[in-house]
């Protein structure tokens, strides 16, 4: 460059200014295409010799100033330009864009426009790259129609940038339509479409388009497959592997970029061992590539082997970005690892990153989730110089996590004064705030800034109002915000079936099958399990085993949920050995499976095989949990286990560290109260360290009724009945007991009292199922319209129970109980060797007991009657419970 400068006084004649015009653009152009500086020293031998006028070297020099100085230079530059061209616009706008000035650029064009010039297919796809990158629709047609009217409509880089632009702006229909009627579309233009039904999740089409790019003759490139392989991780491993073998028959080389996205794939598809491969098949990896495999293992998981890439990650050299540090965060997150999160921490605050906005996110939501206490998240929340609208939805969930759900409410609040918009996964997060309160005010509040704000027509944040609104058992109104959603998807429907489950209504659950497939909508390992445990709750064997035949149909069943779903509905429907079966196809059992298959066997009167399951449980190496050591005591209480029961209650806190609920006392004080222990069921209730409520009284009082214990019978009754004055339990038990003790004006002053005070007695109520229909009987029944058959079929038992000379005392009021009603009608209405199964809502009482054990006397049948409390199997004159119920 030196020389250069010192030779310029040496020309003197025309033909030596040319030649130094050669040269210079010749150091203009090697500059260029190296970017490098030294490049610039030629503006001033340019402008001593009078060469400044000649366009050409001024164009060069202004792309060389933009790529060397920024744009600043390059525009001071372009402004002593005496002469300027349509390439000279074009190079100082590109330089904008590429900068990101777009708003600087659109100014730069409608400047060139005034100033006379017409604008080249280059300068129009700069501008519209900007239009795009700022959602400026309105602009960008006007482009369009300057870009028809210069007759550059054919063109196929402003055909793609086009698709970019009405992508980007969420006309993708419209974009498609460009695409259409491009006839010389080339590799960049069929991308660009693929690539929009990608960011439009039209995973399918976007899949679809690329039979029809190898049929037009277009080949595809690596960015091509990146878009491919991202459609196909949202649609199953097959097209995945489909995508990868193309990439190997087409010969692609597997750069960083492409190797990235088949790690992500095979991520998202729950393959982490081709994940491996695929990232050691080649030696190169960056940062990018380290954080998919370290987020995918976290999706998955995997938190070891997450942490061992990112140590991995490390010794490789790479230095972690903010990314990377945030997928490690969300591993320690989801595995709840607090220790771990803070030596994470620790590296963040080394790398410098602390600061950074995506990694101060993972640092609030993990130690939300991680630790017992909020300060640590609040400090990370108020070191965030500008906390976005994932940092405030982090906040307020976690918040509502820790019970602190009107900090949840201020600092939504707090959110909006700061400025920050809030997006649907804070509405849904402040919404389950709402939920856990079983606040409608404050949901109605929400919901009508939902509406303000036209949220609703976000399905996240519908989804949210369906779950908040039938949790707070308000259906009605979770079907209208049903009824207003745009389009369903298969969590509104699960959300609203896993809530009106929970509060019982179980045929109105099942009922939401229907509007599923009215709506399109098929069901998934979520909402199957949903509707199994509705079956369950019904106990409908028929439905229950459509519900099964769909799931090996749907391969839904190796889903763990299915799969409990299924031992619970066959456990709660007294088919024990199908609940075995289906517990028995189980790869990998966990906690909650053992315990369906424990209270399938307590439930049906197989007392020590639930035990025995406890026990393979605990040498299969799983923890029991509290519900665990329910179903345990449970079991031993209806198998008068009482020693045993004892020591299972002892070990809870000293072998396992489960603290004992008021549940597992309930069960305590029911498992001393039937074996008679009355004193010391009491002296539970007394020293317990939870105040006791109605169910705990009620259940010793069933106790002293079976033992005719009186005195404590009436305390029991009285101290229940000052905290729950409206259940008529109380006054039934209590009356009862007198009339077992032959205190009949007692009972009789009992039941009046009841009357008085406006109580009934739950009305005791049968139902079964044959053919897929349901049968409902009541105490007393007259509307059936087989009822006279019902009672001829009760008498002629009842007769030939006298013929046979079995003991059995008639009960003229326990005649048409319920439970007699559906055992005749169920004699009469099933074939000759078929269980009889019927469900009960509350417990059978003594004399129906004894009436069907004579029955199965009588007949080669089994009946099977779940009432309120437990199975029981009778056949052959047995009973599974051996009268202990």
């Amino acid at each position: 460059m030196e020389m250069i400068c010192k030779t310029v006084s040496k020309f003197y004649n025309r033909t030596e200014l040319c030649h130094f015009e050669e040269t210079c653009l010749r150091v203009l152009s090697f500059c260029n295409k190296k970017s490098l500086q030294e490049g610039v020293c030629i503006h001033s031998p340019i402008i001593k010799l009078g060469l400044h006028e000649d366009l050409y070297l001024s164009n060069n020099m202004l792309s060389l100033y933009a790529k060397c100085y920024g744009v600043e230079h390059a525009h001071h530059f372009f402004d002593e330009m005496p002469y300027k061209d349509v390439v000279s616009w074009t190079g100082i706008l590109s330089a904008y864009v590429r900068n990101g000035n777009h708003e600087e650029a659109l100014e730069l064009y409608d400047l060139m426009m005034t100033s006379g010039q017409y604008p080249n297919e280059y300068t129009l796809s700069s501008v519209l790259r900007s239009c795009s990158a700022m959602g400026k629709f309105n602009d960008g047609t006007r482009i369009q129609a300057c870009i028809i009217k210069c007759g550059f409509g054919s063109n196929p880089v402003l055909g793609s940038t086009l698709i970019d632009l009405y992508s980007k702006c969420y006309y993708t229909e419209e974009a498609y339509k460009i695409f259409t009627c491009m006839d010389n579309g080339d590799t960049v233009s069929w991308t660009t479409m693929i690539t929009s039904f990608v960011e439009a999740q039209s995973w399918s089409r976007a899949l679809r388009l690329y039979p029809r790019m190898i049929e037009a003759g277009v080949p595809p490139n690596e960015f091509t497959f990146v878009k491919l392989l991202a459609a196909s991780s949202f649609l199953g491993l097959n097209y995945g592997k489909l995508v990868h073998a193309h990439v190997i028959m087409w010969g692609i080389e597997l750069n960083l970029v492409l190797k990235t996205a088949l790690v992500d794939m095979y991520s998202k598809c729950q393959r982490m061992e081709d994940v491996l491969k695929v990232s050691n098949q080649t030696p190169e990896s960056d940062a990018l590539l380290w954080t998919a495999i370290i987020s995918g293992f976290a999706q998955n998981l995997k938190f070891r082997e997450a942490v061992t890439a990112f140590r991995e990650m490390e010794i490789s050299g790479t230095r972690p970005n903010n990314f990377s540090f945030s997928g490690i965060l969300n591993a320690c997150s989801s595995s709840l690892s607090l220790e771990l999160g803070e030596q994470v921490h620790s590296r963040v605050i080394m790398a410098g990153l602390e600061d950074d906005v995506s990694v101060g996110n993972a640092l609030v939501d993990m130690y939300m989730r991680c630790s017992h206490m909020i300060e640590e998240a609040l400090r990370v929340f108020r070191g965030i110089t500008l906390p976005n609208v994932i940092t405030w939805t982090s906040l307020i969930s976690g918040f509502a996590e820790h019970g602190l759900e009107q900090d949840s409410f201020q600092a939504f609040v707090e959110m909006r004064a700061s400025g920050v918009q809030p997006n649907s996964f804070t509405l849904s997060s402040i919404l389950g705030a709402c939920s856990k309160i079983e606040s409608l005010s404050q949901t109605k509040k929400f919901h009508g800034y939902i509406i303000k704000t036209k949220a609703d027509h976000d399905i996240v944040v519908g989804n949210a109002l369906v779950d908040t609104y039938a949790g707070l058992g308000m259906v009605d109104d979770a079907w209208n915000v049903i009824d207003m959603m745009s389009h369903r998807d298969v969590i509104t429907y699960t959300s609203l079936a896993t809530r009106i489950n929970q509060r019982g209504h179980h045929e109105m659950t099942l009922n939401i099958i229907t509007h599923m497939y009215d709506d399109n909508v098929k069901m998934d390992g979520f909402s199957l399990a949903s509707f199994l445990s509705a079956s369950a709750g019904l106990a409908t064997m028929g439905t229950g085993k459509q519900l099964h035949c769909y799931s090996v149909k749907s391969g839904l069943g190796s889903w763990i949920s299915v799969a409990n779903g299924l031992v619970d509905l066959y456990g709660k429907c007294g088919f024990i050995n199908d609940a075995h079966r289906a517990f028995g196809e189980i790869t990998e059992p966990d906690v909650v499976s053992w315990n369906g298959l424990i209270f399938g066997l307590a439930s049906n009167g197989y007392i020590s095989f639930a035990l025995s399951a406890f026990e393979d449980m605990r040498l299969a190496g799983l923890t029991p949990d509290s519900v665990t050591f329910l179903l345990v005591l449970f079991a031993c209480s209806h198998g008068g286990l009482v020693d045993l029961g004892l020591e299972y209650f002892q070990s809870m806190r000293e072998t396992h560290d489960i603290r004992p609920q008021l549940d597992h006392y309930v069960c305590l004080v029911d498992l001393l109260g039937r074996a008679g222990r009355l004193e010391e069921a009491m002296v539970v209730i007394e020293t317990m360290p939870f105040k006791p409520d109605a169910l705990i009284y009620k259940t010793l009082l069933g106790a002293c009724k079976l033992h005719g214990n009186i005195p404590l019978g009436e305390y029991m009754a009285r101290q229940g009945l000052e905290l729950d004055p409206s259940d008529p339990a109380f006054y039934v038990l209590l009356a009862n007991m007198y009339y077992d003790s032959g205190q009949s004006d007692l009972g009789q002053r009992t039941r009046r009292m009841m009357r008085e005070r406006g109580l009934r007695k739950n009305p005791g109520q049968s139902w079964m199922e044959i053919r897929n229909k349901v049968h409902l009987f009541s105490a007393g029944d007259r509307l059936h319209p087989q009822i006279n058959e019902i009672h001829e079929k009760i008498e002629s038992l009842i007769t030939e129970f006298k013929n046979r000379g079995y003991l059995y005392q008639n009960n003229g009021d326990s005649s048409y109980h319920s439970e007699k009603l559906a055992v005749a009608f169920g004699l009469l209405n099933t074939p000759s060797m078929a269980p009889i199964c019927i469900i009960k809502n509350i417990r059978i009482c003594r004399d129906c007991h004894d009436f069907i054990t004579l029955v199965t006397q009588l007949v080669d049948r089994e009946i099977i009657v779940r009432d309120g409390n437990r199975f029981h199997s009778f056949k052959n004159g047995e009973c599974s419970c051996r009268g202990y119920w």
